[in-house]
């Protein structure tokens, strides 16, 4: 297949496009979002394999939190204006900066609320570059035309290697032990210590990280029981359990690989800690709210629990430094006072590996999006792609029209973009948002700006975008 091009009207058109662009000769049409306005422009770049909706050096981009190197580089080479800062913002001063970039990557400790969402006039497209996407209002993202993109499954080895590692500290006390010695302390013991070979891992979770770990720990000589809420092919001799009471009932060392959600919020809590084997250990490398850590405290002082890892919290430091106390969280010295116990700063994905596997896959959703248009594995909007334009179809524009899934908005789209050759075309919808695009044949840019204008002008519009 031949690569794409850009639509380069004739001299005659450009005098035309003046009065509506201030210096490209190749406009694009967009409108950000329903709180957004108006239009940007684009100017191709040399060989260009993808259509180009800005003036590449227009867009700007907007990375927080230390974002690999990797999806930096992508998102330069894109000929973007990629602004990048190591740590979060507070939320006044990224409402200050979020208001012009068309392009935000973040990681976890990012708030995108509906507050800093209404001012970000321009924005199209979210780039989570980590696992989760609790820390975006998606719902409100969906329903003003901002796609939301993430990595789920890049970090999957880094956590699971890191639940193998913590297994054999807690099971050894190793923990204990490494910190009597930084204090002089020469405590030889045995009392208490196990191999895991013969013992049995419960793992809450089995997807991606969960399958990995129970590969892993099978290799280690580890018996693997699973639980999750819908049936799951088991790898290896890894059994799948029909209830969690009967994995916490099993389970020597039970590990937590569930997203947040209503349904996961105390999901280990006394009831459960009750059910757990006395002696047993506890790994939550998932979401901070899905052990009550509280409980955690009392099943630990009382015995019941043997020993515990802890790599994420209900509160967490928007940044580096002495801040896991009473403050962020009330039990937070009652924790730190316990034996046996690993904490860990939200670390489990964060590996040079892992981190450099995000920022190519979640940087490319980014240029797809922003360049092409296609939403597959947007965690918010409906999936749609279409194949890429080619230098063969030198007059062809995308139309992208984001908008409320009522009664009646597709028959008006096809009136108005019925009049051109609709070469290929897709449409999907997700809950109260739908996701259109069309390739178009045989047009100039006289035509492209009749199909924005009333493209705009339907009261079912979220968003427009037309790239050519």
């Amino acid at each position: 297949m031949t690569s794409a091009q850009d639509i380069r009207p004739r001299k005659d058109e450009l005098a035309a496009q003046a009065q509506y662009y201030s210096t490209s000769p190749n406009a694009s049409f967009h409108s950000p979002s329903s709180h957004g306005s108006a239009l940007t422009r684009t100017i191709p770049l040399p060989n260009a394999k993808h259509l180009k909706p800005f003036a590449t050096e227009d867009i700007k981009v907007l990375l927080l939190e230390n974002v690999n190197q990797t999806g930096r580089d992508i998102l330069s080479q894109q000929g973007y204006q990629v602004e990048f800062l190591k740590s979060s913002l507070p939320e006044d001063q990224l409402i200050e900066k979020i208001r012009d970039v068309h392009v935000i990557g973040i990681r976890s400790k990012t708030k995108l609320s509906a507050r800093v969402l209404k001012e970000a006039k321009n924005l199209i497209v979210i780039g989570c570059f980590c696992i989760g996407t609790n820390q975006v209002d998606l719902q409100y993202a969906a329903e003003h035309g901002i796609a939301v993109f993430n990595s789920p499954f890049s970090n999957s080895r880094s956590v699971a290697e890191l639940v193998i590692a913590e297994i054999i500290v807690l099971a050894r006390q190793l923990g204990d032990r490494s910190n009597e010695m930084h204090n002089g302390t020469w405590n030889k013991v045995s009392n208490g210590c196990w191999e895991i070979r013969g013992k049995t891992l419960g793992i809450i979770g089995y997807g991606h990280i969960g399958a990995q770990l129970s590969v892993l720990a099978e290799s280690m000589g580890l018996s693997v029981i699973f639980y999750d809420v819908v049936n799951l092919m088991a790898l290896g001799s890894a059994r799948q359990v029909e209830t969690m009471e009967a994995l916490l009932g099993e389970a020597d060392f039970i590990t937590c690989h569930v997203p947040e959600l209503p349904e996961t919020k105390g999901m280990i809590g006394p009831k459960q800690f009750e059910q757990m084997k006395k002696g047993s250990y506890l790994i939550n490398a998932s979401r901070g709210t899905v052990v009550d850590i509280p409980a955690l405290i009392d099943a630990m002082r009382s015995g019941k629990i043997a020993g515990a890892a802890l790599d994420v919290y209900p509160n967490e430091p928007a940044g580096n430094g002495d801040y896991f106390n009473n403050d962020l969280n009330t039990w937070g010295a009652d924790l730190r006072s316990l034996k046996n116990l690993i904490l860990t700063p939200h670390i489990g994905g964060s590996t040079e590996e892992a981190q450099s596997a995000i920022g190519v896959e979640v940087a490319q959703a980014l240029t797809r999006y922003v360049n092409e248009g296609t939403t597959l594995g947007a965690v918010n909007l409906p999936e749609v792609a279409l194949r890429s334009l080619t230098m063969d179809e030198p007059n062809h524009a995308r139309v992208i029209y984001i908008h409320q899934n009522i009664p009646g908005v597709l028959r008006k789209v096809n009136e108005i973009i019925g009049d051109h050759n609709v070469d290929k075309q897709m449409t999907d919808s997700r809950g109260d948002v739908a996701y259109l695009m069309a390739d178009i044949s045989n047009v100039n840019t006289t035509h492209i700006r009749d199909l924005y204008t009333s493209l705009e002008s339907l009261p079912s519009r979220i968003q427009t975008r037309i790239l050519y």
